[in-house]
C-alpha cells in the first residue's frame, strides 16, 4: 500500500499542473471514481456469457412455444398475436447477437489492455481477471483521490488568504481617500444668502 501512496502522490504532482480548475468548485477528479472501479473488479466476464446463454436458451423456447400456439389456434384468431410474436423474437435475436458481438470485443479489449501493462494470469487462473487488474487500479486511485482532496483544499485556503488580503490592502487604501468636507446648516445657507459677512455676534446669535 506503501508503494500505491507514493506512486499515486508522485502522479498527483505531475497531473496537478495540467488541472486548470484545481481548488474551484467545479474541479472534476480526473481519474475513474474508485467506487466504479471497485465494482468494474467485482464483474465477471464469465458470469455475463452465462447469463446471454441463459436468454438466448429462453429465448428458443419462446419461439417453440409461440409455434405450438400458432398451430393450435384459428386462423381468425392468429392475429394480432403472431404478427406481434415474431416481431419481437426478430428482435429480441437481433439485441441477443448485439450484446454478444459487444461482450465479446469488450473482453478482447480488456485482455489487450491488461497486456499493455504487463500483466500475467495469477496461478489457477486463464487469463487476467477483471478482480486482478481492477483492484490494482482501485487502490491507486482511492489514494489519488485522497492526495486530490488534500491539495485542493490547501489551495482554496490559500486563495481565500489572498482574497483577504486584497481585500485588507484595499481597506486599508480608503482610509486615506479624504474627501472634501462641505459647509452645512444655517451659516452656510445664510452665508450663501447674503453678500454681507457675518459679525461675530450675529454667529453666536444664530446658534444660541
Amino acid at each position: 500500500s506503501l508503494l500505491y501512496r507514493t506512486t499515486a502522490e508522485v502522479f498527483y504532482l505531475t497531473l496537478s499542473h495540467t488541472i486548470c480548475d484545481a481548488g474551484k468548485e467545479q474541479c472534476i477528479f480526473p481519474l475513474p471514481d474508485p467506487q466504479d472501479l471497485f465494482q468494474a473488479s467485482q464483474m465477471k466476464f464469465e458470469d455475463f456469457q452465462k447469463d446471454l446463454r441463459k436468454m438466448k436458451k429462453d429465448l428458443r423456447v419462446c419461439e417453440t412455444e409461440a409455434a405450438k400456439v400458432y398451430q393450435l389456434s384459428l386462423e381468425e384468431h392468429l392475429q394480432p398475436f403472431k404478427d406481434s410474436m415474431e416481431q419481437f423474437i426478430s428482435q429480441a435475436k437481433i439485441d441477443q447477437e448485439n450484446e454478444e458481438k459487444s461482450l465479446a470485443e469488450a473482453h478482447k479489449s480488456f485482455l489487450e489492455t491488461a497486456a499493455y501493462f504487463c500483466m500475467k494470469p495469477k496461478m489457477g487462473e486463464k487469463e487476467v481477471s477483471p478482480h486482478s487488474f481492477f483492484s490494482i487500479w482501485h487502490e491507486f486511485s482511492s489514494d489519488f483521490k485522497d492526495f486530490w482532496k488534500k491539495e485542493n483544499k490547501l489551495i482554496l485556503q490559500e486563495r481565500v488568504k489572498e482574497a483577504e488580503e486584497v481585500c485588507r490592502q484595499k481597506k486599508g487604501k480608503s482610509l486615506y481617500n479624504i474627501r472634501p468636507k462641505h459647509d452645512s446648516g444655517i451659516v452656510s445657507k445664510t452665508c450663501s444668502n447674503t453678500s454681507v459677512p457675518i459679525s461675530r455676534f450675529t454667529f453666536f446669535s444664530l446658534h444660541f
